[in-house]
């Protein structure tokens, strides 16, 4: 049975997301546990590449929510061990043509207003940055607020810090339930291990979020989108950048369900390659796509030569947590007091755990966030909810 009853917070998954809502939460004084059905980083996390981009967003909600993780993932590089193989790479995104490019321009010239950093660089500067790149692209934006994280590393090393300040894990039980009072409100959750009680519940479940928020009796959206993921052998240093294709954006930001593919291509500080990136709806299918494999590996050698001979040890997939209009779930679900999203993130989980962490912390404590969070209502899919007045601030728990 559990001990030290009740927790100010419980936080349902052992990602990088709840790994970093349990830190800023313990960080502010609240009493936290963390219960997840398997080991940390078991779900997305461990099947990501560690992507902390500003580059590949719009101007809109998720590029705000992206600048602020950006400074917050700094000042956590910091505080984690180096380990994490945090690093402030900076991107480069390169345009095959002319039309590309154009499209490329149009979009930087959107991000900077909004307060991205980006420098245009010609075609004869890009030798300089990136030694093996193919010749005759059109050009490319350099983005140096672009960073690259080792994400089970971190969402480890985050849930270790917390663990230090107060925390209590909980690994390999699931959650069979999320218990509510007589009013409706959350009182904490049922595992197989027994119940962990608490005012207010964190579904940072990942591509499980639906899952979860049906257990409390609520409706989330969440779908998964299949990437893949190869690994080279080892390499001395060759890229220096996280490079992509601009039609990287567009993937992103698309609704359809069929398999998309445009290159993405980093080193590491260890030696190999990470190749992506794809993207498909197909469920939680498990299957091994040679075609997928062969169009990434194709794609990366034809933006980097020097990769041709190159040998894959691995491939990998995992699955992202998608949601309809590309935003997230965070914050208060007004259907069930007590009950807060962080899910959703699609292939943006990783580096936007931070700033999503701190609008939970904020929603909990009932204090101001530092970016607007009514883009990211959970309850936006909900016809009933969704012209509904904006709830009250709840009154924030006592921290033991």
């Amino acid at each position: 049975m559990f001990t030290k009853q009740p927790w100010d917070v419980v936080v349902v998954g052992a990602g990088v997301v709840g790994a970093a809502c349990a830190h800023d939460a313990v960080r502010s004084g609240l009493s936290v546990a963390v219960v997840d059905r398997g080991p940390v980083a078991g779900g997305t996390t461990g099947a990501g590449e560690g992507n902390l981009l500003v580059s590949d967003k719009l101007p809109g909600p998720e590029l705000d929510l992206a600048l602020l993780s950006a400074a917050l993932w700094r000042e956590l590089a910091e505080l984690l061990p180096l380990a994490v193989e945090f690093e402030q790479k900076g991107g480069l995104v390169v345009a095959a043509g002319p039309e590309s490019l154009a499209g490329l321009t149009a979009t930087a010239a959107r991000q900077a207003a909004a307060g991205v950093q980006a420098s245009a660089v010609a075609p004869h500067e890009l030798p300089a940055l990136e030694p093996h790149l193919a010749p005759g692209l059109a050009g490319g934006f350099l983005y140096p607020q672009d960073a690259q994280v080792q994400p089970a590393l971190a969402a480890a090393h985050l849930l270790r810090a917390a663990r230090d300040a107060g925390a209590s894990l909980h690994l390999g039980n699931a959650v069979t339930a999320v218990l509510t009072g007589p009013n409706g409100a959350v009182r904490g959750v049922r595992t197989g291990a027994g119940d962990l009680l608490a005012p207010a519940v964190v579904n940072a479940t990942g591509v499980r979020g639906g899952e979860l928020a049906a257990l409390a009796g609520v409706e989330l959206p969440v779908l998964p989108r299949r990437g893949f993921v190869l690994v080279t052998e080892p390499l001395p240093p060759l890229i220096r950048h996280k490079v992509y294709a601009a039609e990287y954006v567009a993937d992103v930001s698309s609704a359809s369900a069929a398999l998309q593919t445009s290159p993405v291509v980093e080193g590491t500080p260890s030696g190999p390659v990470l190749i992506g990136a794809s993207r498909e709806r197909v469920g939680f299918d498990r299957t091994v796509s040679v075609p997928v494999i062969s169009r990434l590996a194709a794609a990366a050698a034809a933006l980097f030569p020097v990769l041709a001979d190159t040998s894959v040890l691995r491939a990998y997939h995992g699955f992202r947590p998608y949601l309809p209009d590309h935003l997230p779930a965070i914050g208060p679900d007004r259907r069930v007091p007590g009950l807060f999203h962080a899910c959703g993130h699609e292939g943006a989980g990783i580096g936007l755990a931070p700033a999503t962490a701190a609008l939970i912390t904020a929603a909990i404590r009932g204090e101001k966030p530092a970016v607007d969070p009514e883009p990211f209502r959970p309850d936006r899919f909900d016809a009933d909810f969704r012209s509904s007045p904006r709830p009250q601030p709840p009154n924030p728990p006592t921290a033991d």
